[in-house]
Order: structure tokens, then sequence, then C-alpha cells
């Protein structure tokens, strides 16, 4: 049976893999936010569902798109997808049917990244009904980055980024205002308790990857990059592409960035150690190579 998560990830492994280049195992767990083994898993139902999942000369993954295929979503089926993503879906014949269709065509690719914007737009709602009446809010099934966990997380929201991708709030057990990605919350509730610590809200300054400075500690991050790594690391992050500029007679690009946490843009480096070279400030090469000694 699948969950809401688990049904955006099938949709956000099934538009990487139908957008070229080819995808590794590695780049997908990172960009998924979850393990290689996990990833695979994904892949294997996709086949089941029957996606013509095939691997490049690298042993890099692609979806074959059948330009030509008549399928089109029934109403029944289009019916079917809507009730699921909102109520974590049933298990029936209709299942099948509709992962199957999804992405197909890119009038589908459309339809359903709608639907994604529409969940979007009602936690959106929520957060502002929260921040209109000084309510607390429940924060439902948050995935974090950072501490690699998924827990409910009880907030006092005041205020969206100026792209309105995070909510900044006050998180009630780390007493602290933090940055909350729209895309890693499930559901948000609002509650009837009133706000108590209004006179703490402060919106801090982020980094790239929405993270607020800790202890005064930045990161200087350096990378030359391949073309391929350059298209990559700007599909997986677009915000990261003023800080690129291209390599005068080369067919590289550099990445100059400072960060607060270093871990998302590792994550990032993971996939492509062998189309890039590292540089960047003592204190991040330093956490570069625990990383490296653990994980890479």
């Amino acid at each position: 049976m699948f969950n809401q998560h688990k049904i955006y990830r099938v949709l956000q492994l099934i538009t990487q893999l139908q957008n070229k280049p080819s995808k590794s195992v590695r780049f997908m767990a990172n960009f998924l936010e979850c393990t290689e083994r996990t990833t695979y898993r994904y892949i294997d139902l996709l086949k089941q569902l029957g996606f013509e999942v095939q691997k490049d000369e690298h042993n890099k993954f692609f979806i074959l798109s059948d330009k030509e295929t008549d399928e089109h979503f029934t109403k029944e089926e289009a019916g079917y997808l809507i009730e699921m993503v909102k109520t974590a879906g049933r298990e029936n014949k209709l299942q099948q049917a509709v992962l199957k269709k999804i992405y197909l065509k890119s009038e589908v690719s459309h339809q359903a990244n709608s639907l994604f914007k529409a969940h979007l737009s009602k936690l959106v709602e929520k957060l502002n009904i929260g921040i209109a009446n000084h309510k607390k809010v429940l924060l439902k099934h948050y995935h974090s980055v950072n501490s690699n966990k998924i827990s409910d997380r009880l907030v006092e929201p005041f205020q969206f980024t100026e792209n309105y991708n995070a909510i900044c709030a006050f998180e009630i057990a780390s007493k602290q205002n933090k940055y909350f990605n729209l895309e890693r919350i499930i559901d948000v509730e609002v509650l009837e308790e009133p706000q108590e610590n209004q006179e703490q809200h402060k919106v801090e300054k982020t980094d790239v990857f929405g993270f607020t400075e800790r202890n005064g500690e930045k990161f200087e991050v350096e990378l030359q990059l391949s073309l391929r790594a350059y298209i990559l690391f700007k599909e997986a992050n677009s915000s990261l592409e003023k800080y690129i500029t291209k390599i005068e007679n080369s067919d590289l690009y550099l990445l100059k960035v400072n960060v607060n946490n270093p871990k998302p843009i590792i994550s990032l480096i993971r996939g492509f150690k062998d189309e890039l070279e590292i540089k960047g400030s003592k204190a991040f090469l330093e956490y570069l190579k625990v990383e490296k000694s653990s994980k890479i």
C-alpha cells in the first residue's frame, strides 16, 4: 500500500528518469533522500508497473519513453489518482493502471506536477491561517535532511521565504527559529493553541540550501564541475546557478558558494566524485574528509 510520501517519491523518480541525462543510483538516492537499497526497490516497482527502465553504458538508469503511445487517463483513473494522493490511497485494480500511465506523455507529466503543486498550495493556505491567527501548527511527518529523521514538529509559523519554498517558524522543542522546506512536509494541522513566543520570532538569513548560520560557522565551497555535473547540480537545486560561472577556454564550470550546513552540498558531491575537483575552506575540506571516511 502506498502512503503519500512514497507516491511523491515515485513521481519524482519518474520525472528524473525521463529527463536526460541518465541518473546513477547514488544520485537518485540523494535526490529522494533515501538509501540506495530503497532506490533499487523503487526502480523494480517501476519495472513491475510496465515502465521501460533501462541502463546506459555507464550503468546509469533512464526511462525509455514511448512517444507513439496512445494511452491516456480515463476519467475514473484520473479521479482515483487525486484521491490516492490526498488520502494515501487504497489498493485496488485501478492503482497499477494509473501509476503505469503517469508521465508517459508530457501533458500527463504536467497534470501530475500540477497536482503536486496543489498539495503545496494547500500547505501554504493552512500555514497562512496559523500566521494570521497567531496559532501553533503541527508539521506532520517532516523529513529532515539534517537529522535524517521523519517526525512531527510543533511550531509557531510567522513568515514564508520570498519564493514560498519554506516556512520560517519557531520550533517549540528546540526553542529555535528554523526554516522548514514545504516539499518535506506531508501535512499541516492548525491547532487551537495560541502562539506564546512571538518576541523570539526572528527571520534569519539562510544559505542556498535553506539552512541558517549556527555558532557563526560558515563553509566556503569551491567546485570545478564537468558539463554534466553542472547540469545536474542545477536540476538538484536551481538556486545554485547564480553561484556558477563558465571557465574560459574550457568545458568546465566553477561553483563558489558559502554554506551554513555542508551536508546538502556533500550529498551532491557523492554522485559526481569523478566529475569534479573539490576545493574550499579548511573547515569544509576537514568536514568532507570525515564524511568520506564514513560514507563516500
